[in-house]
Parts: C-alpha cells; structure tokens; sequence
C-alpha cells in the first residue's frame, strides 16, 4: 500500500489557482484575431463571449470599464482584433481570455501603420513640446480646413456666432475621405499659408471609424501642418479619436465645437474686461491730469519768483529800506554831536574863552562840513552802485532785448535753438516776443561759413 503522508495532495481549487498564475505570469498581454460567437452581456455590463478560428475556440470576458470605450457593437459573426491575458476562470476552470481592447479586424492593420508612423515621425521631433507654437489671443480671422458640407463646420460656425459673431471666417474646402482627402488637405494647408488673411488654421472633420479618419494619418497630412507658418488647431471626430494629425498640430481640440472656443474670445468676458479697462483709464487720466495741473501751478509759482522784474522790485524795496536806515543813522549822529556839543558848551560857558570858544566853532564847522561832505558822497555812491546794478539788470534781462525786436527761438522739447542744425527744414519752432508767441516752420536753413 502506498503511505498517502508522501504525497502532495491538491484540492480542486487550488489546482485551478496554481494554473491561473501559471496562465497568466506566462503570457503577458497578447492580440488575437478571431470570429465572435455566443455574445452575451447580462445586467451587469460585462460582456462574455467565445472567439475561435477554423480550428479551436477559447472564452473571453470585457468587463464593463472596459467595453464602454468599445466605438462597435460586437455581434456574432464579426472578425475582431483583440488585446488580452490569458486567464482561468478558477470556479468552474474554463481557460478564457480577459480582454482589455477590441477592435473590428479590419482595423488591425491601419493600427499597425498608425503606430509605426507615430513612432517615425515622434523620433524625427515633429511632435516636441519645444516646437509646438501659441495661439494668438484676438486673432483678426480663423481660417477653417474641412468639408462644407459636414457637420463639423456648422458645429464650429455656430460656436463662433455664439461667442464672438465678428470673427472673419475663411473656410477652405476639401474632401475628407477616401484616396484624394489627404492631398486635398495637404493643398489647403499649402494655399492657408499663402493666405495674408488668417492668424490661425483649423483642420476639422466629423467622427468615424479609424478607416473614415485615415486621411488625418497620413505622413503628408502630419508634414504639411508641421511646415505650416500659421499655428494649426486639429479637431477631428469625437473625444476618443486620435489621429496622426493631432501630434503634428500645435494644439489638439477633442472636438469640432473646442477648436472654435480655443479661437474665439468670449464677448460677455471680453465686454466686462473692457468696461474694466475704461474705469482704469478714466482714473488714471484723472490722477494725470491733477499731477499736471499741480505741476502747472508750482511752475508758474516758480516764474513769477524768478521773473527778472520780480527781482528789480525786490531790488529796489531793499534800496529803499536801506536809503531809510541811512537817513535814520545821519540824524542819531547829528543828534549825538548836537548834544555833545551842548555838553561841551555848558562846561567851557563858566570860562568862557573867546579865542577857544571861537577855535573850536571854526573846528566844529570844519566837522560839521566835513560829516555833510562825506554823508553826501557816501549816498552818491550807493545812489551810482544802485544805478549800475539797474543798468546790469536791464541789460541782462531778455525782456529788453525782446523789446527791441528781438525773439527767442525753441524747439519743440523748450530747447533754445542757436544753430540752425537744431532746426532743420520741415520742423516746428517756437518764436517767443516781448508780447505773445509764434509757431513756424522752417523752409530752408543757411549756416554761414565761419570769419577769421
């Protein structure tokens, strides 16, 4: 009898999990290509069916997150592509397949294409960041590359009409299916450019399966909007679709509708902002105006200070105050010597000698004299020095000058012009007079040549 204590017995369930991992840790995600039968999908959303070829068949399982993305409805009978790990089913151990993504069989080779030219031209730069160009803010016209009679240009037309109806529109038409759309778009993209009208480019359709859109994979299409000079907006299908030609655009929209938002600004924005502005503007004239006017009037303050009459007249108040100081010091002296006088006489009176008393009245005539001399020669000579700075101030005021015929020319910075290089022909001067001023103009200008 064999001893049962040596072996390794397995139950049902756990033989099932250990060739679960097996299954799955030696497969990694893998495509298969087959027919569906047997489709199901109950209330819970997930979708169960059988794929086989002519020779063998296995289960499959799209759970419900997944097959929401599905762009078909599979049916029996149809050929799909699938991407998927292989599994065990542990409670009843059905082998299956847990698919990830399917896509109808046909597809499978444009896939394959689509990533290989993806992968092409993302080595050669054609979709770095670092090239990829702004669009403009307030662009002046929206050229728009599509069919004229698909629904996504009347998706756009309409966005435009609601958010900014004075846009300018230029729509370039093209088919965008089948064998002739890429070179059509190609076209456009080439007479956009040679357009002076349009700041940014539109490249739109409507949705499709990824035969419909191929035209937006194709390697002329993706070149032409790189070498394109104005920023191009690619918008085509729905959400879910992506084309070669969004890589290559500078900005992808995910819809037809996004492309005319991302160009066309918001007029109840836009009108708010600009009432905005203009109570910025009148506020910050307001404050200018005040500053200048202050400014004004602080200089004016500052002229008639300054003014050359202005000047003489305080000139002239400081003489006067002086004249009186000096008339006020000559009678405190004459008064002192008066009274000393006195003084002198009342003592030599009880003596009274004649020939002294008649010395010192020659003497006190000879002083009194002398004092009137030098009293009238020193207001003669602050009169002559008050007459001289009179003369100086007169012949040094501009005023005089522009009395006499004279005017002052400026330029238009206040400059005073000296040579007629600071004047050449065709500019304006200033031509100030002793009364009013004059605006000129120059003709022609003669600089005489220098004398020895």
């Amino acid at each position: 009898m064999t001893n049962t204590r040596t072996r390794e017995i397995l139950s049902v369930s756990e033989l099932n999990a250990a060739a679960r991992q097996l299954l799955e840790g030696a497969f990694a995600l893998i495509w298969v290509e087959g027919e569906l039968s047997n489709v199901s999908q109950p209330g819970s959303g997930h979708l169960y069916f059988t794929l086989k070829d002519g020779a063998g068949q296995i289960r499959g399982a799209m759970f419900r997150n997944r097959n929401q993305l599905l762009r078909f409805k599979p049916i029996a009978g149809s050929q799909v592509l699938v991407r998927g790990r292989v599994s065990l089913y542990e409670p009843r151990g059905d082998y299956q397949l847990i698919v990830e993504h399917m896509e109808e069989a046909g597809e499978g080779a444009l896939r394959k294409a689509f990533d290989a030219l993806r992968l092409k031209l993302s080595v050669e730069g054609l979709f770095d960041l670092s090239r990829k160009r702004p669009l403009p803010d307030y662009p002046v016209s929206v050229g728009i590359i599509t069919s004229p009679t698909g629904a996504a240009l009347r998706d756009i037309l309409s966005v435009l009409q609601r958010r900014f109806p004075a846009l300018p529109v230029v729509v370039y038409p093209v088919t965008v299916q089948g064998q002739e759309a890429a070179p059509s778009i190609v076209a456009a993209l080439a007479q956009a450019n040679r357009d002076p009208r349009c700041e940014v480019l539109i490249v739109t359709r409507g949705g499709g399966s990824l035969e419909d859109l191929w035209a937006f994979n194709e390697e002329i299409v993706a070149r032409a909007i790189v070498a394109s000079q104005i920023p191009v907006i690619s918008a085509v299908g729905h959400e879910t679709d992506i084309t070669i030609a969004d890589f290559a655009a500078d900005v992808r929209a995910p819809t037809p509708s996004a492309a005319a938002e991302l160009v066309s600004p918001d007029r109840v924005a836009l009108s708010a902002r600009l009432q905005q502005d203009i109570v910025r503007l009148r506020t910050a004239m307001r404050r200018r105006l005040n500053d200048t006017e202050n400014q004004i009037h602080w200089l004016s303050g500052r002229l008639s200070q300054q003014h050359p009459l202005s000047r003489l007249q305080q000139r002239g108040q400081r003489l006067d105050e002086l004249e009186g100081r000096l008339h006020q010091a000559q009678r405190r002296h004459l008064q002192e010597l008066n009274a000393r006088l006195a003084a002198n006489h009342f003592r030599l009176q009880p003596q009274s000698p004649m020939k002294r008393l008649a010395l010192y009245t020659m003497r006190l005539d000879r002083v009194r004299q002398s004092l009137q001399g030098a009293t009238a020669a020193r207001l003669a000579g602050t009169r002559e020095r008050l007459a001289g700075l009179a003369r100086t101030l007169e012949a040094t005021s501009p005023l005089a000058t522009l009395g006499r015929g004279y005017a002052i020319l400026l330029d238009r910075h206040g400059q005073a012009i000296r040579e007629p290089a600071q004047a050449p022909p065709g500019s304006e001067i200033e031509a100030r007079l002793a009364r009013g001023r004059l605006r000129c103009r120059i003709l022609s200008d003669h600089e005489e040549a220098p004398t020895d």
